[in-house]
């Protein structure tokens, strides 16, 4: 049901007539409520802006178009928004590039000029060759918003499966292009979705969804029964060969890879809808037969993890935590692949190993040490080499490449260097700076700290601080707090050219690394999800007293900032401790606890979060920090700005609409609660342009409600 032209016209003069000075309550656009109730293990529930999450619905983007009116209104009258968008502009117009990888004599890397839309896939012929453009995605959509997300090359480099997204989805499209010629062949595969391309002989393995039905929405409608594909090159999708599928477990993730010779096809399924963190990984040899059945490598689905680092003659390679929190490498015969008789080549170690990988027939090894890497580099046996030797305290790692590499490269950055590429010879294990950035700012003008505090039960939190050197401690400073606590992920220490404009306007950058991400291991991880995610909300609430405390700033000059899972962290913090912040920033959040699972992969999150449905304990432990259910009238909450998408197809906006459009009827106070919806974008900025206008959006927004003038 659509409203009527009349009524939007009111709702966007209404909308118009809000921008009020500071301190007055702005006038939001009027949202219906409907009945809408569910019962939860004998508790009512109520859904009034169920409506909402009909992303396809002319009334939704009535409400959407109304909404935006009034946060740009806002933005708009905010004096230095312009002056940051420029700032960052100028700082992060310098050339960003990947570190090459090699196939043949080929070696390819991505680069940025600076403000590009999209970087621009390159190679050369040898590292002194002359340089050509592969692929080009600035030329792919009017806005720069149509994304390079897969660049796979078969086996002898003659051909490339390509993967291109639009608009922000996680959708992608697949297209082969011929790399003598340059010219893409007849090839489209659509509705492709979590996979990548595991090259054999004239064609690939990829996954994907069944086509939507008709009248779904393709960016909210729940993904379900994940196939497995085999495609012969210049053939229609039509003839593809349907190689895996389980209809009786439709909820599961199925992705395969194929070995650097392509003797062995992989076969990872997950099950997180389920309730499992771990996965099982089946394969087949391809030299045999392409029909034969898959045999198992890790039979059964638990909560622990495996994933195929490499294959010798004898043995398969795993990673895994199976009885080792923080990872071991095992070794699997690939005659007899009886896991319990697995053997132990690198035992687990007091950090948590990150990521295992081979090059040149040696094995490398990421570690984690207080969120900082350590890289070892061991023999195919297991016997330790040598330690990769960075320049410092911060993020490198992840060495990997071909049997046949002489060198391979490495990226090596901290919150005050930027990424640095670096050349490591395989034989030597020496390293030398391939490319390092040309920047306009000077690194040696701003400083980290990295700090422990303690959470409410004791646990110790650590947490990186970043500023200009010589900045007071007098409590004086806006001060800008990051979280996100979840899904065993780290946030470690990189650089980033869009933090030096906050930094350089006085602010303060606080990094926490809270439980439920992977930091120190599983258990960290575990500490964090479930029935233990309160932990996670403690520990953030921890990291703003400690930095009140230490007097870096003040509960009027402290904003708190975190995005999806992250987004979650702002808005249950907040409901829980309003005072304690004066702005909070939620991007693209999981608002809905007790619905998020009913929406493309919102499922897989289980594991993480647990289910609404599953049992009383699982619906309590999430009903009571759901940030959409737990807004209660008669709070002073803070200035709150949230952030979506209309192309978000991972947590789909409408966890946003719903929670903005309780916390606008709910709130009455006088501090800005407004929401930012972008257009052509998804769970990430879509490309450079929208990416600098939000942050200068969020920046401008911050000091705006903490009434500080930057100089910029």
């Amino acid at each position: 049901m659509a409203i009527g032209k009349k009524t939007f016209i009111i709702m966007l003069a209404s909308s118009l007539a809000a921008i009020n000075e500071a301190g007055a309550q702005l006038q939001y656009p009027v949202t219906k409520k409907v009945d809408t109730t569910d019962t939860y293990f004998g508790t009512k529930v109520a859904d009034p802006y169920r409506w909402l999450e009909d992303d396809k619905s002319a009334e939704t983007k009535d409400w959407v178009t109304a909404q935006n009116v009034v946060t740009h209104a806002y933005l708009d009258k905010i004096p230095y928004r312009k002056n940051f968008q420029e700032a960052i502009e100028k700082v992060f117009n310098y050339p960003k590039y990947s570190a090459p990888f090699r196939k043949g004599e080929w070696f390819y890397f991505y680069k940025n000029d600076g403000l590009q839309n999209q970087s621009v896939l390159y190679r050369q012929q040898g590292l002194d060759g002359a340089v050509e453009v592969v692929i080009d995605p600035n030329k792919l959509s009017p806005d720069g918003t149509t994304r390079l997300q897969l660049f796979s090359l078969s086996k002898d480099g003659k051909y490339a499966a390509v993967g291109l997204s639009k608009g922000g989805s996680d959708w992608q499209t697949y297209y082969v292009k011929d790399m003598a010629t340059g010219k893409n062949l007849a090839d489209e595969l659509k509705w492709v979705k979590i996979s990548g391309a595991a090259w054999k002989s004239n064609g690939f393995y990829y996954s994907r969804y069944p086509s939507p039905e008709i009248g779904a929405s393709d960016l909210s409608a729940k993904n379900e029964n994940h196939q497995v594909y085999y495609h012969i090159i210049n053939t229609p999708q039509s003839e593809d060969k349907l190689v895996y599928e389980n209809k009786e477990n439709p909820q599961r993730f199925n992705t395969v890879e194929t070995s650097e010779d392509e003797r062995y096809l992989y076969l990872d399924v997950s099950d997180r809808g389920k309730g499992f963190d771990g996965n099982a990984i089946y394969f087949k040899d391809l030299t045999t037969s392409n029909d034969t059945a898959f045999k198992p490598l890790v039979k059964n689905i638990t909560n622990d993890n495996y994933s195929v680092i490499d294959n010798t003659e004898t043995h398969f390679l795993l990673k895994t935590n199976a009885g080792a929190p923080n990872a071991k490498v095992i070794a699997v015969s690939i005659i007899n692949p009886d896991l319990s008789k697995a053997v132990t080549i690198i035992s687990e170690m007091p950090e948590p190993m990150q990521s295992a990988s081979t090059a040149g027939r040696k094995l490398f090894v990421d570690y984690l040490k207080d969120v900082t890497t350590r890289t070892y580099v061991y023999d195919m046996k297991g016997r330790l080499l040598q330690e990769v030797k960075y320049p410092g305290l911060g993020n490198g790692g992840r060495l990997g490449g071909n049997k046949d590499d002489k060198f391979v490269f490495y990226i090596f950055t901290s919150f005050t260097v930027p990424p640095t590429i670096y050349k490591y010879d395989i034989a030597t294990g020496n390293s030398s700076i391939f490319r390092k950035p040309e920047v306009s700012f000077a690194p040696a003008d701003y400083e980290t700290k990295q700090v422990f505090y303690t959470s409410k039960d004791g646990t110790k939190i650590p947490m990186f601080i970043i500023s200009k050197k010589g900045i007071k401690l007098d409590g004086s400073n806006v001060t800008l707090l990051y979280g996100y606590g979840g899904f065993n992920i780290n946030l470690e220490a990189g650089f980033s050219a869009t933090l030096l404009p906050f930094l350089n306007a006085g602010g303060i950058y606080a990094q926490a690394n809270l439980r439920g991400g992977g930091e120190y291991g599983e258990k960290w991880h575990h500490a964090g999800m479930l029935l233990n995610k309160q932990n996670v909300f403690d520990d953030f609430i921890a990291a703003g007293e400690y930095l009140i405390a230490q007097k870096y700033t003040s509960k009027q000059k402290l904003a708190i900032r975190g995005g999806s899972n992250g987004g979650l962290l702002v808005g249950a913090v907040i409901n829980q401790r309003p005072d304690l912040f004066k702005v909070a920033i939620a991007q693209v959040g999981v608002m809905d606890m007790l619905r998020f699972h009913k929406f493309t992969i919102g499922w897989n999150w289980i594991a993480d979060y647990g289910s609404s449905e599953k049992d009383v304990a699982n619906f309590k432990n999430l009903y009571a920090f759901s940030p959409l259910h737990n807004i209660k009238e008669g709070i002073s909450y803070p200035a709150v700005l949230v952030t979506t998408a209309d192309h978000d197809d991972r947590v789909v906006p409408a966890h946003s609409f719903k929670y903005i459009a309780t916390l606008q009827e709910k709130y009455k106070g006088n501090n800005p609660v407004l929401i930012r919806i972008d257009t052509n974008s998804g769970h990430g900025a879509s490309n450079t342009k929208k990416n600098i206008e939000t942050i200068a959006d969020i920046y401008s927004f911050i000091f705006y409600n903490m009434g500080v003038n930057p100089t910029l």
